[in-house]
């Protein structure tokens, strides 16, 4: 499990205790819902080549984060496309 900081301990230790509650309304959770299904709805196949030395980095930091690489990769271009991957 990655490393967490303070607050997302407390977070987790409320979570765990039972003491947070959802806000969400019955209309809201069907909607993310849907939108969860259709995020993870994958089906198509590319193809990719990269240098070793990218696909090593991807890897060590989808370790870091506990995910599959090409899951990883998939986030990153998720997010880039949907505009939610910005430069620094």
């Amino acid at each position: 499990m990655p490393k967490i900081d303070a607050y997302e301990k407390e977070v987790l230790g409320a979570f765990e205790a039972g003491q947070l509650r959802s806000v969400a309304t019955k209309g809201e959770l069907a909607k993310f819902k849907v939108a969860a299904r259709l995020t993870a709805l994958k089906d198509k196949r590319v193809n990719i080549r990269l240098s070793s030395g990218d696909l090593n980095d991807i890897q060590v930091r989808a370790l870091q984060e506990g995910v599959p690489y090409q899951t990883l990769i998939a986030s990153v271009l998720h997010k880039y496309v949907t505009g939610r991957l910005t430069e620094r």
